[in-house]
């Protein structure tokens, strides 16, 4: 399956949907017939496009242009964002976007990886990889969060931790490793959403919530396709392989017990309905936070500490039967 041409195909078929629905406005009736087709036709065929696809077909979705980011939805999902910035240590990472913000009329903090929409602003937000500052920045918020008993949401979209010699210097690792141990201790509740892209300890770092999501067509992996078939199998043509083996997709990750859910995206994409999208995805957070409000802090701390604590736990039987 071509993406390109599917997006051209919605492209083409979208306008013809718009121009149509205008005449039918305007009065021309006897347009009804052929719009009602060809909104059948639309949703038909976007349920086959997108019901199907591989790993690396998701990989491709969730790297899309035109697929929303944590600032269209801090736009579509909460009122009077007020962004904060600055790491009080160094300076600020626009790789990261941390703030405060009210939903459904309650204060929240709100910090998400933002990659940006055109060439200059990518460039400025460094293609959504965050530097040791764009950490402290989401701790310094985490903190003043727990410190009014504000929830605390994450939108993950990063292919990882910026590998430049610069944020090794101002020590990336402990800054990944920082912002991890305070996300798992705050004393207020938690949820992420991987959005796109959850990429290695970059993404984690903002992803050690109370309850973890992913849309439908995410990816959340310890690396990427490219760089897991370049170690393993010494060829970039092995990408689709690797996607398979690494057990990305949404729908591995919540049979893995990695993930709590799956967000689903509308017509098959959320760049393609964005703001439908933007609706489930509020709808879930709402959710979300009035369960976990109701929850006693200190169930809340040892139930996030135990999820995490006991990913990855498994038996070996020797050839006698015995588990260790």
């Amino acid at each position: 399956m071509d993406l390109k041409k599917i997006d051209k195909w919605v492209e083409d078929i979208k306008e013809k949907i718009e121009k149509l629905k205008l005449q039918f406005f305007a009065g021309k009736r006897e347009v009804e017939s052929e719009l009602r087709k060809l909104q059948k036709e639309y949703r038909q065929k976007l349920k086959e496009f997108f019901s199907n696809l591989t790993p690396w077909q998701k990989v491709q979705i969730a790297r899309h242009p035109k697929r929303p980011h944590t600032r269209d939805y801090l736009e579509l999902i909460f009122e009077n964002f007020h962004e904060l910035h600055g790491d009080r240590y160094c300076g600020d990472d626009p790789a990261i976007i941390a703030g405060l913000g009210f939903f459904y009329g309650r204060p929240v903090a709100v910090i998400g990886h933002e990659k940006g929409k055109d060439t200059k602003e990518r460039m400025k937000r460094n293609f959504g990889m965050p530097n040791p500052e764009g950490y402290r920045k989401a701790i310094r918020v985490m903190k003043l969060a727990e410190r009014f008993s504000l929830p605390v949401i994450t939108f993950v979209d990063t292919p990882g931790a910026f590998p430049g010699i610069e944020a090794e210097e101002h020590n990336q690792s402990k800054a990944i490793a920082d912002s991890i141990y305070t996300m798992a201790y705050l004393k207020v509740p938690t949820v992420s959403v991987i959005i796109g892209e959850g990429g290695s300890g970059g993404a984690l770092a903002l992803a050690v919530a109370d309850r973890v999501y992913m849309l439908e067509n995410s990816v959340y992996s310890v690396i990427s396709p490219e760089g897991c078939a370049a170690i393993l199998w010494k060829d970039q043509k092995a990408v689709e392989e690797a996607a398979e083996a690494l057990k990305l997709t949404a729908q591995d990750l919540l049979k893995l017990g990695v993930i709590d859910g799956i967000i689903p995206e509308p017509y098959g994409a959320a760049h393609i309905e964005p703001i439908a999208t933007a609706r489930l995805l509020k709808w879930c957070l709402r959710k979300t936070l009035k369960e976990l409000s109701q929850k006693p802090l200190d169930q809340l701390l040892e139930e996030r500490l135990n999820k995490f604590a006991s990913m990855g736990v498994f038996e070996t039987i020797s050839q006698s039967g015995d588990k260790s």
